[in-house]
Parts: structure tokens; C-alpha cells; sequence
């Protein structure tokens, strides 16, 4: 029992704090807003961590790859993984749209968003580069700050035995701010727990609305893909023990990414996740933090839940062979658009309208859906970079991949 509850207090206390402020928010409602200043002090010290740990994960794990060869194929595989993912979600969610088609008629509600009205060449620019040093510490330029990181990882590497000092230092600062997130994570049962209290005393509500039958069909499937595709690509990566691996060390990240609703904000969570199910260090520093930028399997999701909305709405058939196939080859694109870019989901959803033709009234509709489902999208956007990480660690590495190196069974 001991033992249990050493290996287990950190999930059962992360738990229980998210229970009690579930019960908080439904009991007290709205007057829990008292609380978000407590939740809001935990993402801001995630916030602030995951900058320098995402910088010395990604470097580190760079500069430490002697043969790149070896590093050039788990790119490549990663590519692939995914853009694969994330068209098998877009898929599966036309299919399930066909099952249960929607053909209510939403009624438009108030935006409160403001909205950043610069030009896409200007978006698409901020998505890779940044045009001072002191911008890349925002969170609002991770893929410029990883692509940095990248970018010094190699250089590294070119230098050769003139860097070791460098490399040290790399891997010493990877090692410190691993622990920093572990200390921040000890607020997590409080931190956590405000913030769900905020989120089901405030926001609950508006899941009952006009927009309910679109919510239940994306919230259906979605819990329906995190449990089932998700099962599937860890066996897929290692057989009956990736399956036990993933999700016995799933639970702090599924739990951090819906109490945060940011991708970003999971990073620290997702790398000590991925370490965990036994991916390499070199694997899991570079995937995890390129996915919850660049791979978005929740967004796909969202994506093709409102194109089918829209395509209810104006009254056109979103069962056309042209329609299906620009919708798949879009998802991708708002899959590295919604993360990487200043209010990206924004430019996402302008994406899909302009390239089927709709009129700007089309947007309100799938803005407010985007915000509605944002808790599980970025659950199934987060967890299913972990996942991913064992995919790519299968394919780059072999089926004996989890033999690499002694992982434990068990989160600890």
C-alpha cells in the first residue's frame, strides 16, 4: 500500500483537486470566478517554464545525436506520423458526420474575441520567424523559438569538440528546468483545480445551447477517437506493453491539458510522459515539442465538425467528392496554422470559408464552436503528441524500441 501510494499520491492529489473544484464550480456556479486568480498564477508559472525547458529539450537533444543521419529519418518519420494522424482524424470525422448529419439551424451568437486583422502574409511570417532576439521568450512565437532551438542544435553539432563546454551547459539547463516543472507541478492539485471550478461554474452552461447538437457530435466522437484510435497507435507502437505504457502515464497530461486548455502550457507534462513510456530522449525532445505546435489531431477534428456546420447553414452538400478531399487537405493546414500563428484558429476557420466560398457571415458560427470545444481539442491535441512520440520511436528505432532503455511501467 506504501508503495502505491508513493508511486501514485502525485495523480491521486492532481485528481482530487480537479474533483472538488468540478463539484465547486457546478455548486457555487459563477461566484467561482474568485478562483481564477489561483489557476491563472499556475498557468503563468507553466507559461514561463516551458520557454526555456522547450529551448534546452530541443538543443540538447540535437546536439547530442552524433550521427545525423539517424536524426535526418526520425524527421522525416515524425513528417509523416503527423500528417498521417491528422488525416485519419479528418477522415473518421466525415464518416461520423455522415452518421449523425446536422441539419438544425444555429442561430449566430454575440463574439467577444477581439480579433488581430493583419494580413496573412504577416500571420504566415510571425509562424517562423520573429524580428527580434527578445520575442522569441513569448509563447505567442513558440514554432520561431523551436525552429531557433533547432537551429542552434545543429550548429552545435557542427562545431564539434570546440562546443563540449556548450553541450554541457545544453543538457545541464535540460536537466535544471526538468525540475523546475516538477516543482510547479507540486501547485497542481490547487492550480488545476481553480481552474476547473472556473471552467464548469462559468462556461458549462453554454454547452446546453444553441450550438448543443454540433458540441455532442464532436464531443461523442472525440472522447470516442482519445480512447480508441489512441489505444490503437500505442499498440501499434509497442504491442500490449506501449498500450499499458501510454496510458498508465497519460493521466497528468490528459489532466493538465484540459484544466489549461493549451498545448503549449502541457509541453513540460507530455516530455516527462514520453520519457516515461520509455521514447528516446532524442525523439521525445524534439516530437513533443514541434507536435503541439505543428500536429493537432482535436483541431482536425474541430475543423471538419464546422465545415459541416457552415455547409448546414447555407444550405450545400458537404458529401461531394471535391468537398471531402479540399476538406482533408485543409485540416492540415489549420492543423500548423491554428498553432503556430496569433489567434490562429481565427485564421484557420478564414481558411476554410474563403477556399468553399462562403461569405464572412460563415465565420461567427464556426468561432463559437472553435471556443466550445477548445477543452477536448486540446486534450486529443496534446495527448496525441505522446502517442505520436511512440509511433516515431516504433518506425525509427524497431519494434524492440521500449527494450532501448529500462522505463517504468508505471508514472512515478
Amino acid at each position: 500500500m506504501n508503495n502505491f501510494y508513493k508511486n501514485y499520491s502525485g495523480i491521486i492529489l492532481l485528481l482530487a483537486g480537479i474533483l472538488l473544484g468540478s463539484i465547486a464550480g457546478l455548486v457555487f456556479g459563477k461566484d467561482v470566478v474568485v478562483l481564477k486568480p489561483i489557476g491563472d498564477i499556475f498557468l503563468n508559472l507553466l507559461f514561463t517554464a516551458v520557454i526555456p525547458l522547450v529551448f534546452f529539450s530541443v538543443a540538447s537533444a540535437i546536439a547530442g545525436i552524433s550521427q545525423t543521419n539517424k536524426l535526418s529519418r526520425m524527421m522525416g518519420i515524425m513528417a509523416i506520423v503527423f500528417v498521417a494522424t491528422v488525416l485519419i482524424s479528418a477522415f473518421l470525422t466525415i464518416m461520423a458526420v455522415r452518421l449523425f448529419p446536422i441539419h438544425e439551424q444555429l442561430q449566430a451568437l454575440k463574439i467577444t474575441e477581439k480579433i488581430d486583422e493583419k494580413p496573412f502574409a504577416d500571420q504566415l511570417t510571425q509562424l517562423f520567424t520573429t524580428d527580434e532576439f527578445y520575442q522569441l521568450l513569448s509563447r505567442r512565437s513558440m514554432l520561431a523559438m523551436i525552429i531557433f532551438s533547432v537551429l542552434i542544435g545543429f550548429a552545435t553539432l557542427r562545431a564539434g569538440n570546440k562546443a563540449s563546454g556548450f553541450v554541457r551547459f545544453l543538457n545541464e539547463g535540460n536537466e535544471v528546468f526538468k525540475h523546475v516543472f516538477i516543482l510547479i507541478m507540486k501547485l497542481g492539485p490547487v492550480g488545476l483545480g481553480a481552474y476547473f471550478a472556473y471552467q464548469v461554474g462559468v462556461f458549462g452552461p453554454q454547452l446546453f445551447g444553441a450550438y448543443a447538437r454540433s458540441l455532442g457530435l464532436y464531443y461523442g466522437f472525440g472522447i470516442f477517437y482519445f480512447f480508441a484510435l489512441f489505444s490503437v497507435y500505442a499498440f501499434v507502437a509497442g504491442g500490449v506493453r506501449g498500450f499499458r505504457r501510454y496510458w498508465t502515464n497519460n493521466i497528468v497530461p490528459s489532466a493538465t491539458a484540459i484544466g489549461t486548455c493549451s498545448s503549449i502550457a502541457n509541453i513540460p507534462a507530455n516530455l516527462d510522459a514520453a520519457k516515461k513510456m520509455g521514447v528516446p530522449d532524442y525523439i521525445t525532445n524534439v516530437a513533443v515539442p514541434l507536435g503541439a505546435t505543428l500536429h493537432k489531431d482535436g483541431s482536425s477534428i474541430s475543423s471538419i465538425v464546422k465545415m459541416a456546420v457552415v455547409f448546414a447553414l447555407f444550405g450545400r452538400d458537404f458529401n461531394s467528392v471535391d468537398a471531402i478531399l479540399l476538406a482533408l487537405g485543409m485540416t492540415v493546414l489549420v492543423s500548423i496554422v491554428e498553432g503556430g500563428i496569433p489567434n490562429g484558429g481565427y485564421v484557420g476557420e478564414l481558411l476554410f470559408i474563403s477556399a468553399y466560398g462562403f461569405p464572412p457571415e460563415a465565420l461567427p458560427p464556426a468561432m463559437i464552436i472553435g471556443t466550445l470545444v477548445d477543452p477536448l481539442a486540446t486534450l486529443l491535441n496534446s495527448t496525441g503528441d505522446t502517442v505520436a512520440a511512440m509511433l516515431v520511436a516504433r518506425f525509427t528505432e524497431g519494434k524492440n524500441w521500449m527494450d532501448l532503455k529500462a522505463a517504468p511501467e508505471a508514472s512515478t
